[in-house]
Order: C-alpha cells, then structure tokens, then sequence
C-alpha cells in the first residue's frame, strides 16, 4: 500500500509539473491569421527569455497613443541569429513591424510567424523570420530566421 501511494504521489508530481510546460506553447488559435503592419515609436526593448519584447507606442484609428508589446525569439536566440543586442532597438526609435495582432483586440502581437521588423528612417531591417513574404506560417518544428530546405526528391 505504501509504495502504491508513493507511485501515486510521482504521477501526480510528474503531471503537475508537465502542466507549465504544455502550456507555453498552447497557443493555437491566439493570434489572427492575418499579417499586419504597424509603426510606432519604442519604448523599450526586453531581450529575455522565453520571448523577447518590444514595447511600442502607436497610434489606434482614432490618432490616440495606445502602448503595444510584440513577442519575439528568446535572448539566445535573437543573438546567436540576428545579431541583437541591448542596444539594437533603443527608446525613440522609429520602428515598422510587421505581424500578428492577438485575437482578444489586446495591444499585443507577434513576431515569430511571416514577420519583420524596420527601422523606419533608414530601412534597416532588424529581424526577419524565414518565412516572411510567405503565406505559408510557420512549422512548429522551425526556428525564427533559420532557412527552410525542400525535402530531396525521391
């Protein structure tokens, strides 16, 4: 009886501890399918982990300021892949992004899915996902920015 209650107690510890984990990602459905393509001005950039942040200010249909956040690659991957540093988007900068807009009407979208971002002045691009320009979204098993070969014909 002792050890059925022990073997018990590991399932329900293993279960519960799985549940964070699924749920990270479980988010079909979240955003629109639709790509959208917004300016604003940045507040701050959080180069962290899991997903780095770009907090913006843009103007909603009515010219009032609304502050957005727009979800991107982790801090490893946004250096080893893109170059990005603390310091490559900075408060003031003039940016263009293009993404997904959470479904819910929240100022939030994201970056991972056929997107870009621009600095609006000069044309530089920052980030680009492999499969921008597409649209084909994203598979679950591809990285941000990591190019897609076709399976060799047989």
């Amino acid at each position: 009886m002792k050890n059925r209650m022990l073997a018990l107690s590991c399932a329900v510890a293993l279960a519960l501890a799985a549940f964070p984990a699924s749920a990270h990602h479980g988010d079909a459905g979240r955003y629109e399918d639709n790509i959208v393509v917004m300016k604003g001005t940045v507040v701050e950039m959080q180069l962290i982990t899991p997903h780095s942040i770009v907090v913006f200010d843009a103007p909603d249909s009515a010219g009032k300021m609304v502050r957005w956040q727009a979800e991107m690659g982790g801090r490893a991957q946004m250096i080893k892949e893109f170059g990005w540093t603390t310091s490559t988007l900075k408060p003031g900068d003039k940016i263009t992004l293009t993404g997904r807009k959470v479904k819910s009407g929240a100022p939030y979208m994201n970056l991972t899915d056929r997107a870009n971002v621009v600095l609006t002045d000069s044309g530089k691009e920052l980030f680009r996902t492999a499969n921008y320009g597409t649209n084909e979204p994203k598979r679950p098993a591809l990285g941000l920015g990591v190019p897609t070969t076709p399976p060799a014909e047989q």
